[in-house]
């Protein structure tokens, strides 16, 4: 009787997917807000909308973890892994909200080369977290987080250049607070992929 009360596993690595893909749709409209700010208020809309699907899932996934008496993976890793994953999607909403309340007139080159790194160091997060679920798949999902490594090493890069270039050239001091805020918001995202693909490199040297 118990045992049919408590479910064996859950379906953990469906609600990882499902969230994986909602920060990928998160990232596509970063992207196009950060290329151009002709659709702002939509598209900041829509990243809010979707953070809020991904707070769902996020809800979902550690209410089953409560309720589920054997996880596939450890569940202090699951508990981890959503929660980051999670941080995401909030740091983007934090970027779009920005930019909508700093009242921002023009787009940088510097803003639009990190929501490409965001974009892509998203889409490895959305690659890894599909191969979870098989072990078998522990060499590529390494290689993965690897890439993603690098995709935040470059995003460090980039943000170190822009930050200079802003302190050298841009004259008005309250447009650099504005664009330095972003460009914070925007590498801290792909940090948090970074931390995405530590976990999982974790939960691959434990059950590998």
């Amino acid at each position: 009787m118990f045992g049919r009360l408590m479910p064996t596993e859950g379906k953990f690595f469906e609600l990882f997917n499902q969230h994986a893909e909602l920060c990928v749709k998160g990232a596509n409209e970063m992207l196009g807000l950060m290329s151009n700010f002709d659709d702002l208020e939509n598209r900041v809309q829509m990243i809010e909308i979707l953070e809020k699907q991904a707070d769902k899932v996020t809800h979902a996934t550690i209410d089953m973890l409560h309720k589920t008496f054997i996880t596939p993976i450890d569940r202090d890793a699951i508990h981890k892994l959503i929660t980051r994953m999670d941080d995401i999607l909030d740091l983007m909403e934090d970027a779009g909200q920005t930019v909508l309340l700093y009242d921002l007139k023009e787009v940088t080159p510097e803003a639009k080369r990190l929501a490409e790194l965001v974009l892509a160091c998203v889409e490895k997060v959305r690659d890894a977290v599909a191969l979870l679920s098989n072990m078998k798949n522990s060499r590529q999902i390494l290689v993965i987080c690897e890439q993603i490594d690098r995709l935040e090493s470059d995003a460090d890069h980039v943000m170190r250049a822009a930050m200079s270039k802003l302190f050298r050239d841009e004259p008005d001091v309250r447009n650099l607070i504005k664009l330095k805020a972003i460009y914070e918001l925007l590498e801290t995202v792909t940090d948090r992929c970074e931390d995405v693909a530590n976990i999982i490199e974790g939960i691959i040297v434990e059950n590998a």
